[in-house]
């Protein structure tokens, strides 16, 4: 089975930043493979649309308003009808709380 054959890891992008959400789904969508499902611009919206969307993989960031990602994660990671989704958290801060 090629790359082409197989069913596409569903990628979904949170980030407060409209700019870098923007950037990773255009990354996402141009990656052979790989398909952006949503964007969420906090951490309570990542949640919910993992609810719905059901991605493969939630690329998150750790600092957005109103739940943080890491708060995000812990509540997707915790509920067992979304044990399938994976995170990865992504930050730009060089900060060792995080």
């Amino acid at each position: 089975m090629t790359m082409t054959d197989a069913t596409p890891v569903r990628v979904l992008i949170a980030d407060d930043q409209a700019m870098v959400r923007g950037s990773f789904r255009v990354l996402v969508d141009h990656t052979p493979g790989m398909t952006a499902v949503g964007e969420a611009a906090n951490g309570a919206e990542a949640v919910e649309l993992t609810r719905r969307e059901r991605p493969d993989v939630v690329l998150m960031d750790v600092r957005m308003p109103v739940l943080d990602g890491i708060g995000a994660t812990r509540q997707i990671c915790s509920d067992p009808a979304l044990s399938a989704a994976r995170v990865l958290i992504l930050t730009t801060f060089d900060l060792d709380e995080y």
